[in-house]
C-alpha cells in the first residue's frame, strides 16, 4: 500500500523545500534530551562535591573533593552552550531560562542561610548568559546567511519556482519513502522565435507568466492531483504529480497544465499563444532513481516533439529509450562528417596458402571525446538515416589514397576492398564518385574490388546490373559479399559480372558442427567455381576452420586466424 502522499510539497512552497533540506543538517531531538541528562546529572554532581568536606587521593596527593566542583560547573555551562549551538532559538532560550531560574535561588541562599559560597556559581552563570548570548545570535546570523544561500541553491533566479536541484531532492525524497509519483518533463514550442523576434525581456515575461499559472494551479490542486512544478532552465519545466489513483489520472492533470498554458497571455497590449510538448514517466514502473526517470521523461518529451502534429502530450515507453539512442548516434554520426571523425582499419585477405591478396576496409568512428565508436552501433543507424553512403565515400577516399600511395611507392600488387552500400550503389552519381576517387587517389581501378550484398537485386534487378556492369567496364573488381544470408537466386547470380564470391561468417561459425553444415558450404563453393568465381570465406577463426576449407577448395581466407582488422600504419608492414 502507498504511503500517504507528501503533505509538505502538495503546494508549490519554496520555503517549505529549504526547510525540508535545511532539517537534513539539524541535530536530531533525542541530541537534545542527552544534553539534558548530562546538565541534570553534572548539576547534581556539582552540588554533592561543594558540600562534600572530605578529602581523595589523586596520583599520590590528598586533594579536597569540592576541587572538583569547578569541573562539574563548566560542564553543566557547556552542555547549555551546546543546545545553543544545535538548537538554535529553542536551544538557546531553555539555557537561558536555566541559569535565570537559578539565580533567585542563590539570592534566597545569601540572604536568608547567609550562604555566600554561591557568589562564584552566580558570576559563572553570568558569564554563561553572556556566552551562549554571542554564540546565539553569531549562529543566527550564520543561519541566516545560510539560508539564503540555500534559497539561491534550490530557486530559479527568474521565475521564483523551484529549480532542478530542488526537484531533484523531493524526487529522492519520495523515492526514499516509496512514495508512487509520476515526474513529467515540460518543453515549450517556439519560445525561441518570441526571443529572436520580441527580445530577451518579453520572453522573460512569457516564463513569468507561465510560471506563475502552473504556481497558482499547483497550489489550487484543480489538477486533481498533489503537483510540484518546477524550472529546470531556458523553456524547460519539470512536474512532479502525486496523490492519483490510476495512471489515467496522470494524464489527466498534465492536460490541466497544458489547458492552463494554451490560454492567451497579454504582454505589453500584444497577444501570445503558447504551446507545449509534454513527456511523463512513473517512478518504480519505469525508472527506480531519479536520474534515470529524468531520461524517461525527456525521452517522451522529445518523441512527442518528434511526432509533432495533435500529440502533445506522451507517456515513456522502453521502446523510446532505443529512439533517444538513435537520434544520439545519428548526432555522432553527423559530427564525425563534419569533423573528420571517420577513419578507416584494413583487415587481410590471404590465399589459403597464407599469401597476401590485399585487404578490405572497414569503416570505423570516433566519438567528439576521441573514443571510438563499435560500428556495431553506428553503421545500422547510418544505414537506417540515410548517412551510410557518405560514410562508404569518406572511408572509401581515405583507403584508396592509402593504398594507392602504398602500391606506387612499393610496387605492390594488392587489392583494396570496399563495401558499398545498396543506397550508395543506386545513386545517380555514384560511376562518376568511383571514377573521382580512382582519378584523385591515384589507385588503379585493377586494384579495386567493391563488395555488394545480394539484397541489391530485390528492388531493382535491371538498374543494379546496369550500375554493376559500369562498374566492371571501368576495370573494378566486383564481389558479392554475405552471400547465401540473403536472396540467393542463382538465375540472378548467374547474370551477376562478379568476381568474387564471399561466404557469410554464420555459415563458418557452424561448418564443422555437423556434416551438413560442412556439405552446404562446400555446395557454395561449388557453385562459385562453376560459375567461374573465386570464393573468399570470411571470419575464419579457427585451425579447424581453416583445414575444413583447405579440403573443401576455398581459394582465399579473411578472419583472425591470420589478421584482425589493422591501422593503416600496421597493415603497411604486411606489403613486401
Amino acid at each position: 500500500m502507498n504511503k500517504k502522499p507528501f503533505e509538505q510539497v502538495r503546494v508549490n512552497d519554496i520555503n517549505g523545500t529549504i526547510k525540508k533540506l535545511s532539517h537534513k543538517k539539524d541535530a536530531p531531538k533525542f541530541v537534545f534530551a542527552i544534553i539534558l541528562v548530562l546538565y541534570v546529572a553534572a548539576s547534581v554532581a556539582l552540588r554533592k562535591v561543594a558540600g562534600d568536606r572530605s578529602m581523595v587521593f589523586l596520583f599520590g596527593a590528598r586533594m579536597p573533593v569540592q576541587a572538583f566542583a569547578g569541573v562539574f560547573s563548566s560542564l553543566s555551562n557547556v552542555c547549555l552552550i551546546f543546545l545553543a549551538v544545535f538548537f538554535g532559538r529553542v536551544g538557546f532560550l531553555t539555557s537561558l531560562v536555566i541559569l535565570l531560574v537559578q539565580f533567585p535561588m542563590m539570592a534566597a541562599g545569601m540572604i536568608l542561610n547567609r550562604n555566600f559560597t554561591t557568589i562564584p556559581g552566580a558570576f559563572s552563570n553570568i558569564l554563561a548568559i553572556v556566552a551562549i548570548t554571542v554564540v546565539y545570535i553569531n549562529h543566527a546570523r550564520v543561519h541566516k546567511y545560510q539560508r539564503r544561500i540555500l534559497a539561491q541553491a534550490v530557486t530559479d533566479s527568474l521565475t521564483g519556482l523551484p529549480n532542478r536541484f530542488a526537484c531533484l531532492e523531493l524526487m529522492d525524497d519520495l523515492a526514499n519513502g516509496s512514495r508512487k509519483f509520476a515526474l513529467v518533463s515540460v518543453d515549450l514550442n517556439n519560445f525561441k522565435s518570441i526571443n529572436d523576434s520580441m527580445g530577451h525581456d518579453i520572453g522573460d515575461k512569457v516564463l513569468l507568466e507561465v510560471a506563475a499559472r502552473w504556481k497558482t494551479l499547483a497550489d489550487s490542486r484543480k489538477s486533481g492531483t498533489f503537483d510540484f512544478v518546477a524550472r529546470l532552465g531556458g523553456d524547460e519545466f519539470a512536474i512532479v504529480i502525486q496523490g492519483y489513483a490510476v495512471p489515467e489520472e496522470i494524464e489527466r492533470s498534465v492536460c490541466a497544465y497544458k489547458a492552463e498554458l494554451e490560454k492567451k497571455i497579454i504582454i505589453d497590449d500584444c497577444d501570445y499563444f503558447m504551446t507545449a510538448r509534454f513527456g511523463y514517466a512513473e517512478y518504480m514502473a519505469d525508472a527506480m532513481k531519479s536520474g534515470a526517470l529524468f531520461s524517461c521523461a525527456d525521452a517522451a518529451m522529445h518523441e512527442a516533439k518528434r511526432i509533432g502534429g495533435d500529440v502533445s502530450v506522451m507517456r515513456f515507453s522502453q521502446s523510446l529509450l532505443t529512439n533517444e539512442k538513435t537520434l544520439a548516434m545519428e548526432r555522432k554520426i553527423h559530427a564525425a562528417l563534419a569533423n573528420d571523425g571517420l577513419f578507416f582499419n584494413l583487415q587481410p585477405q590471404y590465399d589459403i596458402n597464407k599469401n597476401l591478396r590485399g585487404f578490405e576496409a572497414l569503416a570505423r568512428m570516433r566519438d567528439a571525446d576521441g573514443s571510438v565508436v563499435s560500428p556495431v552501433d553506428f553503421i545500422p543507424v547510418a544505414e537506417k538515416i540515410g548517412l551510410i553512403d557518405k560514410i562508404d565515400a569518406a572511408v572509401f577516399r581515405q583507403a584508396a589514397a592509402f593504398v594507392g600511395r602504398i602500391i606506387r611507392e612499393r610496387g605492390a600488387d594488392i587489392v583494396l576492398c570496399m563495401n558499398v552500400s545498396v543506397h550508395h550503389l543506386m545513386k545517380n552519381n555514384f560511376i562518376d564518385e568511383l571514377k573521382e576517387i580512382v582519378t584523385f587517389c591515384g589507385i588503379p581501378s585493377r586494384n579495386l574490388e567493391i563488395e555488394i550484398t545480394e539484397s541489391v537485386m530485390i528492388d531493382s534487378a535491371e538498374k543494379a546490373l546496369d550500375r554493376i556492369r559500369k562498374v566492371k567496364e571501368m576495370g573494378i573488381k566486383v564481389a558479392i559479399d554475405d552471400f547465401g544470408t540473403g536472396y540467393s537466386s542463382l538465375s540472378y547470380l548467374n547474370k551477376f559480372p562478379a568476381d568474387m564470391l564471399k561466404i557469410d561468417k554464420s555459415f563458418i561459425d557452424v561448418m564443422n558442427t555437423s556434416e551438413a553444415s560442412k556439405q552446404y558450404v562446400a555446395t557454395i563453393i561449388s557453385i562459385g567455381h562453376i560459375l567461374n568465381l573465386n570464393v573468399i570465406s570470411e571470419g575464419v577463426e579457427t585451425e579447424d576452420q581453416l583445414d575444413t576449407l583447405r579440403q573443401i577448395g576455398c581459394d582465399y581466407i579473411q578472419g583472425f586466424i591470420w589478421g584482425r582488422p589493422l591501422p593503416p600504419e600496421d597493415a603497411a608492414k604486411l606489403i613486401s
